[in-house]
């Protein structure tokens, strides 16, 4: 199991990739909003600094996971491009298609 922060990071990650991405071709993509569905595992350490953490579940679980209570989140993310002089564009990607990518 990742905790929700690391999916996002890597998800972050991935479409800065997209993003600087040369694809060959003028044929580019605006990036609208990105939606997330997770299952996902609460916990809480006890103790005065104890934080709530949410992990993702991965699709193959063992029998533990399967046997604690899980939810489902969805998350619908808004990338915004923030130039240097702090003025929003628009977000184009490129990239080849990668195996099983639907």
């Amino acid at each position: 199991m990742i905790e929700l922060a690391d999916l996002i990071r890597e998800l972050r990650q991935e479409l800065c990739s997209a993003l600087t991405d040369t694809a060959p071709g003028p044929v580019r993509f605006e990036l609208g909003p990105v939606e997330v569905e997770a299952t996902v595992l609460v916990g809480r350490r006890d103790g005065a600094g104890g934080k709530v953490r949410f992990w993702v579940v991965e699709a193959g679980a063992d029998g533990q996971t399967e046997r604690s209570a899980t939810h489902r989140i969805s998350l619908t993310l808004q990338p915004r491009l923030l130039a240097p002089d702090g003025t929003r564009r628009d977000v184009l990607i490129a990239g080849e298609e990668v195996d099983g990518e639907r």
